[in-house]
This record gives structure tokens, C-alpha cells and sequence, in this order.
């Protein structure tokens, strides 16, 4: 029942494209789309948390291939990142209630925007390589579609282009990984994969196509250079399925492929995950440090999320070859509970960017500032976002974090030398991401919403509609939720493990006080409730002493103004001089930065001018000389546009012959 109940609804949502498209003309065309993937999203999200009464309900209908059909399949994972997709579903539509009335051409999102949910959700359910590659790329050009709805801006062009040429090589690694898995008998569903003998090299060269094909679409470094450019082009709500939802269909890609099809792992399987999860995690807090567009700040900042996440998965990996079943479920559950908590938190960022563009029209935070005067309800809300993503308790982004530290802690007892001297570099890479991540987020936070608007628009604005905040405000609840109450969350993530990973975390929900205790109570232990009442307490005493024993006057003064009279809000500290020690000091490890200063001679009238130019080094050394090889080797091939129709038909028959040549040996 669930499983019809799930494809049923994801058909429905390719209606509701059609329908978009055919009653384009009806003025409530917008509401009635969103409110129908509303509902939609709602449904699939109840058919995963639904009882089954199967572990594992599958399904092949006459589609697709000949003979092969589609085979779709719902166990305790596919229901765990159904949940996730769907409920990042019900809130981007709900915001979209009120955020889509904006939109000045809603024809350019509304016939892709059902699609793009229902590609999702087609990935998650897939049971064989062809649905799977099928859905993967409608999802991809679905969300393309969407990135460029604002087309008539270069900015947002070039993102479409980088992100669709990403898409294609993600896609073309994808497809070769499946190659290698089908083998010389072309069996294509996971059923039959699953039960194939893997030779080693073979499992070697399917883990690296995986991490190629679902990290560039996760957005792990080094092929994240499309999702800063990509995220802050398309409309907030879909920025936020973007961010909060489709990196993580990704992830779960790479789970279904490394942990299900591929078989035992082998403990050198977790050094590549570490590897480039930590190079992510420190190179998107970087970045996000130093950026001034608060969508473009969001953006690296998933870079650095995935990061944590596929940190968690290589130690889950390690754990699991070594036969420790209980640190590998620690592992393996921080991973999962960190893609929910981002889902939750990263959304509710990006809605409330969303909320400030459309009530400012900037995205820049140096243009802003004196947002909590003029937006109090979105500045309460973007604040509690803040806070669970620079995970500070008591909210839900410390408690991932904090398992994903434990997991960490018990790496010494791994017997292999390589990962024993990794994981300790791979913590550091961690700690420092953490701490420059709370520091992004005071910056972005204290910068846009505190001290004085810095312009007429920032001073005009006011707090969006109320589907708007009302889809915040769940959003922020269930952050709260889930960091006071983290043993439901991770009894719920527990079954999961025990299928993927052979083991589980201790049962939460029997510990008293709703504490939580990754391996032993008396090892170590954290209650979110406990420390949200200290937190109150404290506040409220706090509040307490300085009313019982200071002055009952209250004062108000100007901002000091350093002796000057009149000073212009753009003087006040900016998000720029707040980044500039870390722009100086740390800015070498990710990118380079040219600092210019015009300062005018003693009587010049001149205003001083400072401009900054900040490259990616990534970009630099990888992708611009691979992109001028191949302008290059075009240019060289060129040649081929000239040859005669006997040449042509020449040059097929000898490469009919090489491969021919090459399938025999």
C-alpha cells in the first residue's frame, strides 16, 4: 500500500505540471499548484512514515525497457529519505503559497517545479540502474529549468551552463559505475546486483565513479563550483529544495551504491569519503566566511554540510569493515541525523533569505542592517537558524555534530595505521570547520539584521506574508524538536543502521531524562532538555539581577560616533572587516586574495578605495586548465567539419572497427 500510494502521488505531481501548463491563463494558477504539491508532498510523506507490513515492499510495472519493466522498492532507508524529500516538499511549497506571488515570470517555474519533487522522489523509490539514471537526470534538468528562471541576467545563464555541464559528467560517472556493477551479464536491477560477485579492482573503480557522480551532485568538494553559482540564481523555495533536499537525494545515492549493491567493504573504501568530506567541510566555511551575498553565503555553507556528512559515512565504512558494529551505527546514524537536521535548518535559511531579498531587494548584507526593526518575525526566525547551524545547543545542528565528534573519539580503536593517523586529521579539519561556521553565522546574522539599515530599502522593509513565516516558524520548531528530543530521532534512524551498517546505537528512549548516549551512559551523555532549561534559567536570572539591582531608568543615546557628527550608516563595521583575519590568516588553504588600496596623498579630495579580488584555487588549478584543453583539442577537431561524406563514412567504419576490436580482447 504504501509504495502504490507513493508512485500514485508522484504520477499526480507530473499532472500537476501539465495541468501548470494548460491553465496558465487562471490568475490563482500559482497558489493552486503550490497547493496542490502541498498536499501531494504531504501524502508521500505519510506513505513513508506509514507501518508496512513487509521490511521491504517492491514493485515492477510494464515501463521503461522491454522485458525489464521499472522496478520500484521501498525499505527503511528509501522510507528515511522519503521523509526528508517530502517534508522539504510540504515546507518550499508552503512558503511558495505566498513567496510565488511575487515571481514576475511564474510560467518559468510553475510546469518544472511538480517535476522536480517528482524526480526526487522517482530516485529515492528506484530498484534498478535504468530507473535510477532516468530519474537522476529529469531531476537534474528539471532543477536546470529552475535555475535559470531568472534568464535574463548573464549571472544566472553561466550558472545554468556550469551546472548543467556538472550534471552531465555527474550523470556520466553514474553511468559507468552502473556498467561496471551490470557487468558483461547486463542484469541492471539492484536485486540482482546485490547477489553479483565484485572483483576488487571493480569495487575500487565503482566507489570512485560513486563519489564522482553523487558528490557533483551533493556539491563535495573539488566539484561543488556549481552550487554557489547555481543556489542563489533560482527562486528561494527552490534554493532551498536545492540546498536542503536534492544534495541530500545525492547522499543517499551514494549510501544505496557503497553500502547496499557494493557488498563488505574493504577498509581503504573510507579514506576517499574522509578525505574530500574534510576538504569539503573547511573549504565551504571558508568561502562562506568571506562572502557577502547572503544566498551565495547559504551556498558554501551546504558545501560544507555535505562535508560532515560524508566524514561521518567514511567513518561508518571504516567501523564496518572492521567488524565494530556499534561505532559504525554511531557513525552511520550522525551522518543520517545531520541530512535531516540540514534539510530542516538549511530550508529555513534560505526561506528567510528568500523573505529579506523580497522585502529589500538585496542580497548583499552590506547593503542591509536594522533588519530586526523592520522584519522583528523573520529576524526571531533566521536567528534560530542560525543558531542550529552553527550548532549551538540546544538545537538540533550540536547534537549531529556531537555524535559525529563521538564517532571520532573512537577511531583509536580501528587497527589499521592509515585510518588511525586520518581520522585525528580528519577531526581537526572538523573542529576548525565548527568554529568558523559559528563565526560565519554571527557575522551574516550581525551584519544584516543588527545596528543601523545601511540603505533606504533596508529601512523599508517589512516581514513577508504569513505562509512565509508560517513555514519558518514549523521549520524552527522542529529544529527545536529534534534537538531536545534527539533520542527520537535517532531510535527512528535506528532500524537503518541495523540494515546498512550490522549494528545500532544503544535504545535512546529508555535512558532517563531523554538523555542521549552514544555508546555508554557512563561513557558520555547530553540532554537537550536539560540544557534549554539551564539556558532559560540563566537568562531569566540574568534578567533578574541586572532589573533587582541596577537603575529602573532607561537610556537612549546615538551609536557613538567616534567624535563625528551625522555619520552615515555605511560606516558601521561590515560583514568584510568582520572576515578580513580570516580572509588574511586562513584564505591561503582555499583561495587566493589580492587585497588594492587607493589612498589619496595628504590634500588630494579623493576618496580612499579599497577592492578586494578573491580567486578559487580549486578553479584555477583544475578546472580552468582542463576547460582550455578542451577549447584547445576543439579547436584541433575542427578539422572534422570539413571532410567529405567519403571521409566521414571512412572514419565510422574505422571506429566501428576499433571497438569491435576492443570488445573482443
Amino acid at each position: 500500500m504504501p509504495l502504490y500510494l507513493a508512485l500514485t502521488c508522484v504520477s499526480a505531481l507530473l499532472a500537476v505540471s501539465v495541468y501548470a501548463i494548460v491553465d496558465r491563463r487562471n490568475h490563482d494558477v500559482s497558489r493552486n499548484v503550490y497547493r496542490l504539491c502541498v498536499g501531494l508532498c504531504g501524502v508521500l510523506f505519510l506513505a513513508a512514515v506509514m507501518p508496512r507490513g513487509a521490511h521491504v515492499v517492491s514493485t515492477a510495472l510494464p515501463l521503461g525497457l522491454p522485458w525489464i519493466g521499472m522496478h520500484f522498492r521501498i525499505d527503511v532507508l528509501t522510507a528515511f529519505f522519503l521523509a526528508v524529500v517530502n517534508l522539504g516538499g510540504v515546507a518550499a511549497s508552503a512558503y511558495a503559497i505566498g513567496y510565488g506571488a511575487h515571481e514576475k515570470e511564474p510560467m518559468r517555474v510553475l510546469p518544472f517545479y511538480p517535476a522536480f519533487l517528482a524526480g526526487m522522489n522517482l530516485v529515492v523509490l528506484a530498484d534498478d540502474a535504468f530507473t535510477f539514471l532516468v530519474a537522476w537526470e529529469f531531476m537534474s534538468l528539471t532543477s536546470w529549468a529552475l535555475v535559470l528562471t531568472h534568464h535574463h541576467e548573464e549571472e544566472n545563464r553561466r550558472a545554468g551552463f556550469v551546472y548543467l555541464l556538472m550534471a552531465s559528467f555527474g550523470g556520466f560517472a553514474l553511468l559507468m559505475a552502473f556498467g561496471v556493477l551490470g557487468g558483461v551479464a547486463g542484469a541492471y536491477d539492484f536485486a540482482s546486483i546485490r547477489e553479483s560477485t565484485k572483483e576488487g579492482w571493480k569495487t575500487g573503480l565503482v566507489l570512485a565513479l560513486a563519489l564522482v557522480g553523487m558528490g557533483s551532485k551533493a556539491g563535495l568538494a573539488p566539484l561543488h563550483i556549481w552550487l554557489p553559482l547555481a543556489h542563489p540564481a533560482a527562486p528561494s523555495h527552490v534554493s532551498a529544495l536545492m540546498s536542503g533536499v536534492m544534495t541530500k537525494v545525492a547522499v543517499y545515492g551514494f549510501i544505496r551504491v557503497v553500502f547496499d549493491l557494493l557488498g563488505p567493504p574493504a577498509f581503504w573504501w573510507s579514506v576517499e569519503p574522509m578525505t574530500f568530506g574534510a576538504a569539503s567541510a573547511l573549504i565551504g566555511v571558508l568561502f562562506a566566511t568571506i562572502q557577502s551575498d547572503l544566498k551565495k553565503l547559504l551556498a558554501y555553507s551546504t558545501i560544507e554540510n555535505i562535508g560532515i556528512i560524508f566524514i561521518a559515512l567514511g567513518l561508518a565504512l571504516a567501523f564496518k569493515a572492521n567488524g565494530m558494529a556499534l561505532p559504525a551505527a554511531l557513525a552511520f546514524t550522525a551522518a543520517l541525523f545531520h541530512v535531516f537536521n540540514h534539510s530542516l535548518f538549511k530550508s529555513l535559511l534560505f526561506f528567510g533569505a528568500g523573505a529579506v531579498l523580497n522585502a529589500s531587494g538585496e542580497r548583499s548584507i552590506e547593503r542591509l542592517g536594522g533588519l530586526i526593526h523592520s522584519m522583528p518575525k523573520t529576524a526571531f526566525l533566521f536567528l534560530g537558524g542560525c543558531v542550529a547551524i552553527a550548532a549551538l545547543p540546544p538545537l538540533n545542528g550540536f547534537v549531529s555534530e556531537w555524535l559525529v565528534f563521538q564517532a571520532i573519539l573512537l577511531s583509536p580503536s580501528l587497527p589499521q595505521w592509515t585510518v588511525k593517523l586520518l581520522v585525528p586529521a580528519v577531526g581537526v579539519a572538523l573542529a576548525l570547520s565548527a568554529a568558523l561556521g559559528a563565526g560565519c553565522y554571527i557575522r551574516a546574522y550581525g551584519v544584516a539584521f543588527l545596528g543601523r539599515p545601511r540603505s533606504e530599502a533596508a529601512r523599508a522593509a517589512h516581514d513577508p506574508d504569513r505562509w512565509s513565516l508560517a513555514s519558518m516558524a514549523v521549520l524552527l520548531t522542529l529544529c527545536l524538536t529534534a534537538g531536545l528530543l534527539p533520542s527520537l530521532v535517532i531510535d527512528t534512524i535506528s532500524p537503518v543502521a541495523k540494515d546498512f551498517v550490522g549494528g545500532r546505537m544503544p535504545t535512546q528512549a529508555e535512558l532517563s531524562w531523554l538523555s542521549i548516549a552514544p555508546v555508554a551512559e557512563s561513557r558520555s551523555s547530553y540532554n537537550g532538555l536539560l540544557v534549554f532549561v539551564f539556558i532559560l534559567f540563566s537568562a531569566y536570572s540574568a534578567r533578574w539581577v541586572i532589573h533587582k539591582f541596577g537603575t529602573a531608568r532607561s537610556r537612549r543615546a546615538p551609536a557613538w560616533d567616534c567624535g563625528y557628527i551625522e555619520t552615515s550608516p555605511m560606516t558601521q563595521y561590515t560583514g568584510s572587516s568582520f572576515a578580513q583575519p580570516i580572509r588574511r590568516t586562513l584564505g591561503v588553504i582555499a583561495f587566493s586574495v589580492r587585497e588594492r588600496l587607493d589612498m589619496p596623498a595628504p590634500g588630494d579630495t579623493r576618496a580612499a578605495r579599497l577592492s578586494i579580488e578573491i580567486k578559487d584555487r580549486i578553479f584555477d588549478y583544475l578546472y580552468a586548465p582542463l576547460t582550455r584543453a578542451v577549447e584547445s583539442c576543439a579547436a584541433g577537431l575542427n578539422i572534422l567539419s570539413l571532410l567529405t561524406i567519403q571521409e566521414y563514412l571512412a572514419l565510422v567504419f574505422a571506429a566501428l572497427v576499433f571497438l569491435l576490436v576492443l570488445v573482443a580482447i
